[in-house]
């Protein structure tokens, strides 16, 4: 909290601001996509790429002590003020670091084109950012596992076409959202042991400037590792300018099906929070306002702020898309400007649906008085397909039977809807097509819905389990800069 309060002391509200740079997300990923920590990261590639020629003998020890001295010295306006001339920011860094470090400016960047720093910085951060939301989505998963446990033998009424269907349990449809939450999580995974850099390969991908430095032999791909090693990475056997940008669809892609599973989630909260409903509800806060025009009201704005921010995904997973399908060759800068905003407000977007997430299923509130009524009132209906196989068994025609049984259930529905309580276990109970075959105490018997859940509490909690067997998301360590 205290950190998300820095953020937004530090803002000038006389200017446009992306809601992601003080609204939205949280102060880690804010701060690592922040143009400060770019320029920290550019620079130390730079250090990185010194030692590992330092140890190849192109780069003097005083040099490269010089180079670590200055290279925290970030100056974004003044790298600005230069880049004003050079119309390019990473050479603009260049210029400016050169001009801090007197002795070892002159080694920077040897042989490098300006995505070996780049791209190694992106793929760096793209993993980082992938392990804090990774593990915030363990979190979240841990919630729902609890929550699945309280709620496995709560028995609720179940919904097809927004209409009352047959009985399952509040943890067994908890359990349906966890089990997709799972697979976001191990696709998160998969992705993140996907993301390899592109190393440090020069203008069209090849090493040839590294090579003719080092002497040839292969021998860039000793200093390519020893750099990449300094960020915890490991490098793609072949690529071009860059990394290939299917790398970065493939990360807002996943991020884009966790932002589908929480929308589901909110969205049921939202209708089942509705006073038909009534079931479950999101947190509301002591002082928490819903409306400024009618004070009663109530209204969901965590799941429904969840839906609004999860649109974003997909459509940011679209122009990721395309900077993939479109990067001609080697490499062309289509994909540059877009993806300034493209990635660090994807994670950011994803960051701030799993917070509203995790708050709404700590604070849930679940109304166990509704849920019965509801249950009483339309559970009855799923139970005549009990008093329909009992009546089989006993040698009924299942077809005389079906008719007797949809004729009896429309008459309990419209009963329902001039407010009457349900009389369709006495329809049942008095029908002579019915009663010949099963007691009428039998049918009022298996008309109780509670019966009628199956195997929903032992698979609910098998999914719990599950979510306790989760190991912690591999975690990109944080390079110091």
């Amino acid at each position: 909290m205290y950190r998300a309060l820095e953020d937004r002391l530090t803002m000038n509200y006389e200017r446009y601001a992306s809601p992601f740079s003080w609204r939205y997300g949280s102060h880690e990923l804010r701060a690592l996509f922040s143009e400060a920590q770019r320029r920290r990261l550019w620079r130390a590639v730079w250090v990185a790429l010194a030692e590992a020629q330092a140890h190849a003998g192109l780069v003097s020890e005083a040099e490269l002590a010089d180079l670590r001295a200055h290279a925290g010295e970030i100056d974004v306006e003044a790298a600005t003020e230069i880049e004003r001339e050079t119309h390019h920011d990473l050479v603009a860094e260049i210029r400016l670091f050169a001009s801090q470090a007197h002795l070892g400016g002159g080694r920077l960047h040897l042989g490098a084109t300006s995505m070996d720093v780049e791209d190694t910085v992106d793929i760096y951060r793209t993993r980082r950012a992938l392990s804090l939301v990774g593990e915030k989505l363990r979190t979240l998963l841990q919630r729902f596992a609890d929550r699945i446990r309280e709620n496995a033998k709560l028995v609720c009424i179940g919904f097809t076409h927004l209409q009352p269907a047959e009985p399952t349990t509040l943890g067994h449809r908890l359990a349906v959202y966890a089990q997709d939450l799972l697979l976001d999580y191990e696709h998160l995974r998969f992705v993140f042991e996907s993301l390899r850099a592109k190393g440090l390969r020069g203008a069209v991908g090849t090493s040839a400037s590294y090579e003719a430095l080092l002497g040839g032999g292969g021998a860039s791909e000793e200093m390519e590792r020893r750099v990449l090693a300094k960020f915890g990475l490991q490098a793609r056997d072949a690529s071009g300018q860059i990394y290939s940008r299917a790398l970065d669809h493939l990360v807002v892609s996943a991020l884009a099906g966790l932002g589908a599973s929480l929308s589901k989630f909110a969205a049921d909260v939202r209708v089942l929070s509705a006073p038909p409903f009534g079931e479950v509800a999101e947190p509301f806060e002591e002082h928490q306002v819903g409306s400024s025009a009618m004070p009663f009201k109530r209204n969901p704005v965590l799941c429904e702020r969840i839906d609004s921010l999860a649109r974003m995904l997909p459509a940011y997973a679209g122009v990721a898309w395309q900077n993939a399908a479109t990067n001609y060759l080697e490499r062309t800068l289509d994909d540059s400007a877009n993806r300034r905003t493209l990635l660090p407000e994807a994670f950011l977007c994803a960051d701030e649906v799993l917070s509203l997430a995790l708050r709404t299923i700590e604070g849930l509130r679940v109304n166990e008085r509704r849920i019965v009524q509801n249950l009483r009132t339309y559970g009855l209906f799923a139970g005549s397909e009990a008093v329909m196989m009992a009546a089989a068994r006993a040698g009924g025609d299942r077809q005389r039977l079906h008719e007797a049984l949809r004729r009896h259930s429309m008459a309990a529905w419209e009963a329902l809807g001039r407010g009457e309580d349900n009389p369709l276990p006495q329809l049942l109970s008095e029908d002579p097509e019915l009663t010949a075959r099963v007691d009428p105490a039998e049918i009022r018997r298996l008309l109780d819905p509670s019966g009628h859940i199956g195997t929903a509490p032992e698979r609910a909690l098998r999914v719990a389990r599950r979510i306790d067997a989760v190991d912690p998301f591999p975690m990109q360590a944080e390079v110091r800069t």
